[in-house]
């Protein structure tokens, strides 16, 4: 059983044995009938992948959309942008929809937060400047933001990045993750935002690492989570790799990217959003 499978699978055992549920209390989710989405969490779940020896975050026991999710990296940290219109008619991505806040975006989150604040170009300059330096992070989690307008909070909202020798490691903090739906998604984003810097810096890929501090299973996912334990995970091992010369940062496309013996267990699940 490759690594990410034995994690996954331990979580869900362990949210499904021991978590912590939100039903005695009031929740903001709601689902689409309205019904308020309450859930089973454990608090501040780590995972460590070592990229450079073929350690990757994706499980075999359920199809990931890795071109989907990494093209929504690219909706945020290329293009920098709030607007929906460019996540559907340049990605066609659609799983925002139900967060626009009523002017076509979802408020001032996300891209327009990198935009605002010059992150990227700051992360890449402090990088090639300083690479020894301690202060390379990009924080979302912008309070300012908030107060401008509506919208959802940064789930996956800060990153810190650090230079070991040829190799660039980095550290993705979320608030909260939708595991059975996102987990993994959120992982294998955050892996090619890390190889596209460290690309455009003139590293090498290392250690990524995974926190987050409310990591949960939604109350109408329980069957699926146990239909994912009843498969048998597979012991081919997956590879993302970006394979391309360029080096600067905003010319990566998705066609620069290849995934390498994935070959995930179908049918694909259904899962009911909490919005």
């Amino acid at each position: 059983m490759i690594k990410a499978d034995k994690i996954f699978i331990d979580n869900i055992n362990e949210i499904l044995s021991n978590g912590y549920s939100t039903e005695d209390g009031k929740v903001r989710p709601h689902y689409s009938d309205g019904t308020p989405s309450h859930t089973l969490f454990i608090p501040q779940v780590y995972e460590k992948y070592d990229i450079s020896k073929g350690e990757f975050p994706i499980i075999t026991l359920r199809p990931t959309a890795w071109k989907s999710g990494i093209k929504e990296i690219f909706w945020i940290y290329q293009d920098q942008t709030n607007e929906l219109s460019v996540l559907k008619e340049k990605y066609n991505i659609h799983w925002w929809d139900d967060w626009n806040v009523g002017d076509g975006t979802i408020g001032k989150r996300y891209g327009a937060t990198v935009k605002k604040y010059d992150l990227i170009n700051k992360l890449l300059d402090g990088i090639k400047s300083e690479p020894y330096g301690r202060r390379h992070i990009m924080d979302l989690y912008q309070y300012s933001d908030f107060d401008e307008s509506e919208g959802l909070h940064p789930c996956a909202f800060m990153s810190l990045w650090t230079v070991r020798g040829d190799y660039l490691d980095m550290t993705l903090v979320q608030r909260s993750n939708d595991f059975l739906v996102a987990g993994h998604i959120n992982k294998i984003q955050y892996v090619a935002l890390m190889m596209m810097i460290a690309k455009a810096t003139g590293y090498k890929p290392g250690i990524f690492t995974h926190f987050v501090q409310n990591l949960h299973i939604y109350d109408r996912h329980t069957k699926q989570a146990k239909e994912l334990l009843d498969r048998n995970p597979k012991d081919t091992q997956a590879k993302l790799i970006l394979d391309t010369d360029k080096t600067n940062f905003y010319d990566f496309t998705i066609d620069d990217f290849k995934m390498e013996n994935y070959d995930p267990i179908k049918p694909q699940l259904k899962f009911e959003l909490a919005i």
